[in-house]
C-alpha cells in the first residue's frame, strides 16, 4: 500500500512540474530553430546532400551551382518549385531521373529551408 502512495505522489509531482513549465512558456516560441537563420550553404552541404552532385563551378554528376543559378535567373524559374516537384526541370532535363531520387529529401524541407537553398544557389549568379 505504501508503494502505491509513493507512486501516486511521484506521478502527481511530475504532472504538476510539467504543467508549470507549460504555463511559463505559453505563447512563447521555444523552438530555437525557428529563431535561427537557416543557412542555405549548410543545407546544401549537409541535410540536402546537394554537394554530392553539384559543385560551385564545375559539372560533376549534375550541373554546377553557377550554371543552375544562371539558367534559372535567365528563365525566371523557381528553384523552390522545382525542388517541390511543382515545376519542370530547365537546366538539364536529361538528368531529371537522377535528380528525382533527391526529392525525397527536399520534400521534407520547410519552405524557409527551400528558400535558403535557392538564395544560396543564386549567390553564385554573376
Amino acid at each position: 500500500m505504501k508503494n502505491r502512495y509513493s507512486l501516486l505522489i511521484i506521478v502527481l509531482f511530475t504532472l504538476v512540474s510539467c504543467k508549470k513549465d507549460n504555463q511559463e512558456n505559453f505563447g512563447k516560441s521555444t523552438d530555437t530553430e525557428t529563431t535561427k537563420k537557416i543557412s542555405g550553404q549548410e543545407l546544401f552541404e549537409g541535410k540536402g546532400n546537394c554537394v554530392a552532385c553539384h559543385k560551385p563551378d564545375q559539372k560533376i554528376i549534375g550541373p554546377s551551382i553557377a550554371e543552375i543559378a544562371k539558367i534559372y535567373k535567365e528563365n525566371k524559374g523557381s528553384i523552390v518549385a522545382f525542388l517541390k516537384e511543382e515545376a519542370e526541370p530547365i537546366v538539364d532535363p536529361s538528368q531529371y531521373d537522377i535528380m528525382k531520387t533527391n526529392f525525397a529529401i527536399t520534400k521534407t524541407m520547410s519552405d524557409e529551408e527551400l528558400q535558403a537553398l535557392e538564395d544560396y544557389i543564386y549567390s553564385y549568379s554573376k
